[in-house]
């Protein structure tokens, strides 16, 4: 375990000090302030460093505070502000826009020659649909995100600050040197600070040191802004804002690292390496076959190669994905949950299992005292032993417990009524209790009261705590539990030396408070639409496991839970299950849960394949949260929680959670189903043109196909709106079930366009009714019609894609269905009335494309029997597989290591809002930091300890 940075105590006077130093704290500059090697205001006494920042315990005034901000800045890192130039321009940068920027060049510089100019017009056409493209992209992603961090400012970090001479809450961000705050048990310590008042307090500085546990503080040491306080409360003085801060330093010398892609920009790499790959394929074989094999002219290869080029590319598909979470983050912000981390969408529409804390979440988190059901074990009344646990409960800065009891008094005020409190130790995570040593100024006699947890207090108690004491206390919690009551012991000692630390007479049971959090209302029926949606909820309480139970029984949630103990104990598994992972796996929820026991139950479930959420509020939550796949901070949860997790949730209760599952999962399948799409339409279009330039010498207009990709990516915008239903199961990535239905529905889509050329080749049918002949292959009023035919059927397939059904089953939104309707009579208009020389076609009138409309109708209805037989396949081969070895991952997933250029396919789809804290000091001493230039940074434990404003310059200077 690494030594934490402790503060040193000058040994000299601050008079002496100031006399040395010779300074003027008017005068003294930002930068001198912070220049190590003129002052060190880690080490320099207290009384020193008020001098120096000209402030005192009292804190500062509102007016000095103003005209510091103007002095020191914000206290906030600086924003990474997206040049909306940039985000632009990145909707261009991704391999399917490099192919379409190829076909630019390709049409502009290549298509020439045979004394014909370049095809300026698909030059022009494919810039045109580039800058579409990343319009509407931009739009509707810089204004979700701007929604979502409209909301997320409203969750600004808070802090408690005295400001003439009066504690108040504001943000963080308003914080100044010289400013006195104070900090309790879960809050993010909000700036770099010396301690005035410490009472017990103890602080986790792991992502920033590595130090392994929390280490104490004493008054006139450093906490650094972004660690969280552990144990006990403090004043504190700030000495470090902003980039001043310990955290600050560190962050600015890491900025340029790399993070790694996400999950989903992963998938995208998949799919249009897919997309390419097939192309590819169609493009070498169409060279060999026009110029080795038909020895076209260069212009005339050209031509239809472009074509592959053009309409084989999905180039709207990162711009749809895209803008679908942008305004699938939008929408679950309209409901309540805050979106913190983009790609946090796509896997909560895929999680299995949401382990729920039970307090605040499941139940009120309003408790009450039932009075009349107090448990006595000694001459005290209950009123007398309530009056006492009040003495041993906090009157400002309540928690629930503390607030349940002194509202129970008759008057709050007799909490603190004829007594002085000596010291007061305040509830941890680790103790479970709290003590209060006060004296009775009735008689100047000095005792002790503790509250707290049933078996620490019995624990405790060391005075006549007999058998017959101990029996009835457990048959009291029992009963309790049985009833859906908490259980609060409280006992007493008399300290006869009359000293705060003197020794006691020991402590005496002398009472068992009953304390009732009920079930939120609609609890139940939430977790029923949990278990209808496929998610397993497990209850993780620190409570006693007859209570959880209790709870569980209530709700429907089950009642086979066990004490978290049992996970460290495999000799007492026999009977239960046949390891810790199928008993995690098997049981209902755990009781007696500590912060580590969270830990290890969310990363056995994941070791298990399953995708977990975690729903925590409080700083025993936040490695739970940060190690879930969805972290879920409930409504007013604490800073530590938000900061560790994926989503906030800005209203209370479990409900909110179950709408983000359904909402999550409808944006999943809007993406799926364009997915699916899009590469049928590529194995569509590089087929049908190749089978029919190898079969019939075919040579269709560069210029028709770019008009087909501008009106069918026009339309495929509005998928990001549709109407779908949700899964009734977890989703995730089949990519080879994707692939397998692309290929199936682009080769019947081709085969509609070769049977349609056939007959209209071979046959005179069309003629017979109405229509007129063509001349050759490459007529240009065929042209017109197999545009209209292509353009008619493939967009069509939408509506067969986004269906679970029948396609007429599931009504699409009403934008899908005028976008398709417009597309298609602009299609027809074009095929009817067309007469453009210079992209080779003429109108064919209204006889052919009444003939076309007909021919993709009787095409379009068996393609729902199509997705229904490739469903059925699917699900036998999925059936056939061997079922998966004990422990291996049931949740069919791709890889999470990031594929080569992977970014590039969704450049737009990082972390949006607040990015996972990163451990900088531990990355820095191992060397796994590397600036943008590539090159690596390493400092060691002493140096990265001593790290101070000018050494950050001088290291960004010579990285330079």
């Amino acid at each position: 375990m690494s030594a934490a940075p402790q503060a040193e105590k000058a040994p000299a006077s601050s008079s002496d000090e100031v006399a040395t130093l010779n300074v003027d704290p008017n005068t003294l500059t930002v930068a001198d302030l912070y220049d190590k090697e003129k002052f060190d205001l880690e080490t320099m006494d207290n009384k020193l460093v008020y001098q120096l920042l000209q402030c005192g315990p009292e804190g500062l005034t509102q007016a000095e505070a103003t005209a510091r901000i103007d002095k020191f800045g914000p206290n906030k890192l600086p924003e990474k502000k997206v040049n909306p130039i940039l985000m632009f321009l990145s909707f261009m940068w991704n391999p399917l826009s490099w192919v379409m920027e190829a076909a630019a060049i390709v049409a502009i510089g290549l298509s020439n020659g045979e004394g014909q100019p370049p095809d300026w017009q698909d030059f022009v056409g494919i810039v045109l649909l580039l800058i579409g493209n990343s319009c509407i992209g931009f739009y509707e992603e810089r204004g979700a995100g701007k929604a979502v961090e409209a909301l997320m400012a409203a969750l600004a970090p808070q802090c408690k600050v005295k400001r003439d001479g009066e504690w108040k809450v504001m943000e963080a961000a308003n914080l100044v040197p010289g400013d006195v705050i104070s900090i309790k048990l879960g809050d993010v310590v909000p700036a770099d600070s010396r301690m005035i008042v410490a009472n017990n307090v103890k602080i986790d500085q792991a992502a920033l040191t590595g130090e392994s546990l929390p280490v104490g503080k004493e008054p006139g040491d450093e906490v650094f802004s972004g660690s969280t306080v552990k144990q006990g409360e403090a004043e504190a003085m700030v000495i470090g804002t902003g980039l001043n801060t310990f955290f600050g330093r560190a962050a600015s010398l890491v900025a340029g690292a790399n993070e790694g892609m996400g999950h989903l920009q992963q998938v995208l790499a998949k799919i249009g390496n897919f997309c390419i790959f097939s192309i590819g394929i169609f493009l070498i074989a169409e060279i060999f076959v026009m110029y080795a094999g038909f020895r076209y002219r260069y212009r005339r290869g050209m031509n239809n190669l472009l074509v592959l080029l053009i309409g084989g590319i999905p180039i709207a598909m990162p711009t749809v994905l895209s803008v679908t979470l942008a305004i699938g983050a939008k929408q679950l912000a309209e409901h309540k949950a805050i979106v913190t981390r983009i790609s946090a969408i796509e896997e909560l529409a895929g999680v299995t299992i949401l382990c729920s804390d039970k307090t605040g979440t499941l139940t009120l988190n309003e408790l009450t005292i039932k009075t009349e059901a107090i448990k006595l074990y000694s001459e005290y009344k209950s009123d007398e032993v309530l009056l006492l646990s009040a003495y041993a409960s906090r009157v400002e800065n309540q928690d629930a417990i503390d607030k349940s009891i002194v509202g129970s008094l008759s008057d709050p005020k007799q909490a603190r009524e004829g007594i002085e409190v000596l010291h007061f130790l305040p509830f941890n995570p680790v103790d479970k209790r709290t003590e209060v040593t006060y004296r009775r100024l009735s008689d100047n006699t000095v005792h002790r009261i503790s509250k707290g947890m049933t078996q620490m207090i019995l624990e405790l108690s060391t005075r006549d705590n007999t058998d017959e004491t101990v029996e009835r206390l457990h048959a009291d919690v029992d009963e309790f539990a049985r009833r859906g009551l908490r259980a609060l012991a409280v006992a007493e000692e008399s300290v006869p030396s009359g000293e705060v630390d003197g020794q006691g007479t020991g402590f005496r049971l002398i009472g068992l408070l009953p304390i009732f959090d009920p079930p939120r209302h609609d609890t139940k029926e939430t977790i029923d639409r949990a278990i209808d949606l496929g998610v397993h909820v497990k209850m993780i309480t620190g409570d006693q496991l007859a209570i959880a139970k209790e709870t569980g029984r209530e709700l429907g949630m089950g009642d086979t839970m066990y004490n978290a103990s049992i996970l460290n104990k495999k000799d007492e598994l026999a009977g239960i299950a046949d390891s810790v992972d199928e008993l995690v796996l098997r049981a209902d929820g755990f009781a007696g849960v500590y912060p580590e026991h969270k830990y290890e139950i969310v990363e056995r479930l994941q070791n298990l394949g399953h995708m977990v959420a975690m729903t925590g509020d409080g700083v025993n939550d936040a490695p739970a949260l940060a190690k879930a796949n969805v972290g879920v901070a409930v409504a007013d949860a604490s800073d530590a929680a938000r900061s560790a997790s994926d989503i906030v949730l800005t209203e209370a209760g479990l409900s909110t959670i179950i709408e983000a599952f359904i909402h999550s999962r409808i944006i999943f399948q809007r993406m799926r189903n364009y997915a699916i799409y899009t590469c049928s339409v590529t194995i569509r279009v590089v087929t049908t043109f190749s089978i029919l330039v190898f079969a019939f010498k075919f040579d269709f207009p560069p210029f028709l196909v770019l008009i087909l990709a501008i009106i069918n990516d026009g339309t495929m915008m509005t998928i990001s709106t549709d109407r779908v239903k949700p899964s009734r199961n977890p989703n995730s990535w089949n990519l080879k079930e994707i692939f397998s239905y692309a290929i199936v529905y682009g080769c019947y889509l081709t085969l509609s366009t070769v049977i349609f050329f056939i007959v209209i080749d071979k046959t005179n049918f069309f003629q017979n009714h109405g229509c007129e002949g063509f001349s050759n292959h490459n007529d240009f009023r065929l042209h017109s019609v197999i545009y209209l035919q292509v353009s008619i059927l493939s967009q069509g397939l939408i509506f067969v894609t986004r269906s679970q059904g029948f396609f007429f089953t599931e009504r699409p939104s009403l934008f899908l269905m005028c976008a398709f309707i417009l597309a298609q009579l602009v299609a027809t208009m074009i095929t009817v009335y067309a007469n453009w020389g210079f992209t080779e076609i003429t109108g064919a009138g209204w006889h052919w494309a009444g003939a076309v409309w007909i021919w993709d109708i009787v095409w379009f209805i068996p393609l729902d029997f199509v997705k229904f037989g490739m469903a059925k396949v699917i699900d036998r081969f999925a059936q056939a597989r061997s079922p998966p070895a004990p422990g291996a991952p049931s949740v069919n997933r791709i890889s999470t290591i990031p594929s080569r250029g992977a970014s590039y396919y969704a450049p737009n789809l990082s972390e949006r809002v607040e990015p996972r804290r990163q451990n900088f000091g531990r990355r820095l001493m191992s060397g796994q930091v590397f600036t943008k230039s590539g090159k690596s940074l390493k400092m060691d434990r002493n140096e990265l300890r001593r790290l101070q404003s000018t050494q950050a310059q001088h290291a960004s200077h010579v990285l330079s």
